[in-house]
């Protein structure tokens, strides 16, 4: 993915430099497309956003003003728990396919033996 352009405004509101903003960036979508599953989802880019928007603050000098930063990270949290709480049922659905095929191949296997 490109990076934004508003990379080089953030940098320069945090105190960084353009290249760190860019290593920062690919951390960033690199992070929120392991999150994510995807990389061409609205919920990919608004979470590399944030998620470059709190390196970049990590590693500057100054804070970027943000609506409401005390509740951030349990926004966060919530926004990702169905998510997270789907992973077991497609872990399951995982299980569950690699069971019918073990045992379908056994079937055809036994049923050319006999």
């Amino acid at each position: 993915m490109k990076a934004p352009k508003i990379l080089p405004w953030i940098a320069h509101k945090t105190g960084i430099s353009e290249e760190l903003a860019l290593k920062l960036w690919r951390r960033a979508a690199g992070e929120a497309e392991e999150m994510t599953g995807c990389c061409d989802s609205s919920g990919y880019y608004r979470l590399a956003v944030e998620r470059f928007i709190d390196l970049a603050q990590a590693e500057g000098n100054c804070l970027l003003v943000r609506e409401t930063p005390s509740v951030t990270c349990v926004f966060w949290l919530w926004r990702h728990q169905s998510r997270i709480s789907s992973l077991h049922l497609i872990a399951a659905q995982s299980v569950a396919k690699l069971l019918q095929v073990g045992v379908s191949r056994v079937l055809r296997i036994e049923k050319q033996t006999v």
